[in-house]
Formats: structure tokens, sequence, C-alpha cells
């Protein structure tokens, strides 16, 4: 499975963006798939998640402001990222683990990666 992301780019505080992740080939009828961001010197941190039965979760810090989703069958995973601050600033990385249900924010419980858009949030 590849996953290739886009959409990551430059924006000033209060800014929106929507990143997006297209998995391929990627033909399973359940799965975890999930948005992640590192920035530098910090860990990687787990923002969204879904599975394929619809399930959300976010971290606290961007509850409110981001939305996951993504179509069934999949075609593209989104990640819509509004009233964006200079916290968000970090690289953006898309996640999927096939086969499973049950959205996570824990890196451990994904297989695939993308290679990371770069979201920079200035003040």
């Amino acid at each position: 499975v590849q996953l290739v992301e886009s959409g990551g780019g430059s924006v000033q505080t209060g800014g929106s963006l929507r990143l997006s992740c297209t998995p391929s080939p990627f033909t399973y009828s359940s799965y975890r798939l999930g948005w992640f961001r590192q920035a530098p010197g910090n860990e990687r941190e787990g923002v969204a998640s879904v599975d394929a039965n619809g399930r959300k979760i976010y971290t606290d810090s961007v509850k409110g402001r981001f939305t996951i989703s993504s179509g069934n069958p999949l075609n593209t995973l989104y990640l819509q990222m509004n009233s964006l601050n200079p916290e968000d600033t970090a690289m953006y990385y898309c996640a999927a683990r096939p086969a499973v249900f049950g959205a996570s924010l824990d890196s451990r419980d994904y297989d695939y990666w993308g290679h990371g858009t770069q979201v920079t949030v200035s003040s």
C-alpha cells in the first residue's frame, strides 16, 4: 500500500488548509486511517483517525478545528484544518492499517505511512 499526501502549505494564523491522502492499492472493506504530525524536536503525534465504520477520534488540541473524512469505498482521505495557529506547524503524515476496525491515535497501530506534507502557520 502506498500513501501519497498533498495539500500542505503556508498560511497565516486563522487560515485553513485541506490535506489529502490517496492510498493505492486499497480495496479493503475494513481499515483504520489516521493523520499524524511531527514538529522538529517533537515526537510524532496522532491528530485524527477514522475507521471504515466511520468512527472518528481527534487529539484534544484539534477538536472543533480539524475534521477527518473519507469515502467508502475509500478513494481519498482528507483532513480539513481550520483556525490554524503556529502550534499546528509540522510535517503531516497519512497512515493506514487494513483489515481492522477501530480508530487510533497510536502510531503503533498503523502499518503504512506516507512521506508527509509540510504545514507552516505564521503569526
